[in-house]
């Protein structure tokens, strides 16, 4: 079985791992790298998929029909080995099935089936969830990609910015403890401009549960769209060569949320025998 899975086309390039079926490279027509590469000096992660809860749980733990489970942030798939399902030049097909292990964790009968196309000029991830079991699987998904901030095209960092698809007024959350806070705080977009400087992210990350917006453009260079992903978080460790754009269905739970999966905030309920569906993709600003 392949461990690295290579695809392209005339406007991108992109290598995807078998461990997490995630984007490890991403570059554009002139091989310049727009992901960022992983330096452990900041973050080993490049774009590891959130499966099937996004951000922590309270103690590190789920409860599912009374009973808990113990699962970490982010949940098992970017940890987890995929099988490759296909492989044409500009498109691959990853998938994870449940097993022994994913139920120690999430008692649900899934399959996760990643894929990656390079089409219209963009990089457009999809995962389908569906329901292998007998009753409705509660299921959260995010994606995590770092891109890198400067970009390569010259542009200062302090010059970055994010500019939003509409005005994004909302309050905004934040972590707290690896929870997502009671509290709500001034959004710091302004309009739909969102500059970039490190003390926005001295707390964590920014959280917008509350999300006008399916697409953006960052660093007047990348278009992100996200079309069916309600929330959204954005996150760096300040001073590091990345910033991380991560369209989501879910997030951490609430701070004193102890309760079951099914009633945490965020979760979709996929019946049985049906599939959840989750995309976006990143692409030049020209792309559609």
């Amino acid at each position: 079985m392949a461990d690295i899975v290579a695809i392209s086309d005339s406007a991108l390039s992109a290598r995807i791992s078998a461990k997490g079926a995630e984007l490890v490279r991403l570059q554009d027509r002139d091989g310049l790298d727009l992901l960022w590469d992983g330096d452990p000096a900041f973050w080993t992660g490049r774009s590891p998929l959130l499966f099937p809860i996004v951000g922590e749980a309270k103690g590190n733990r789920i409860r599912v029909a009374g009973a808990s489970y113990e699962i970490g942030r982010h949940g098992f798939a970017r940890t987890s080995t995929f099988v490759l399902v296909s492989q044409r030049p500009a498109s691959c097909v990853w998938r994870l099935d449940a097993s022994e292990a994913t139920r120690r964790q999430y008692p649900f009968e899934f399959r996760l089936d990643v894929t990656y196309a390079i089409e219209g000029g963009a990089l457009r991830m999809t995962a389908e969830v569906t329901n292998g079991g007998q009753g409705a699987m509660p299921a959260s998904f995010g994606f995590h990609p770092a891109l890198r901030w400067p970009l390569p095209y010259g542009k200062p960092r302090a010059a970055h910015e994010i500019v939003f698809e509409h005005d994004q007024p909302a309050p905004i959350r934040r972590p707290i403890d690896g929870l997502l806070s009671s509290a709500r705080y001034p959004t710091p977009v302004r309009g739909r401009r969102l500059a970039l400087h490190d003390s926005l992210f001295e707390d964590g990350a920014i959280v917008f549960d509350t999300l006008a917006s399916r697409s953006l453009v960052y660093g007047d260079a990348l278009r992100v769209s996200f079309p069916r992903m309600p929330h959204l978080g954005i996150w760096t460790k300040p001073g590091a060569g990345f910033v991380c754009i991560e369209p989501w269905q879910g997030y951490a739970s609430p701070e004193g949320f102890d309760g079951e999966l099914a009633e945490k905030p965020g979760m979709v309920s996929i019946a049985p025998g049906a599939t959840g569906t989750f995309g976006m993709s990143i692409g030049p600003v020209d792309s559609p």
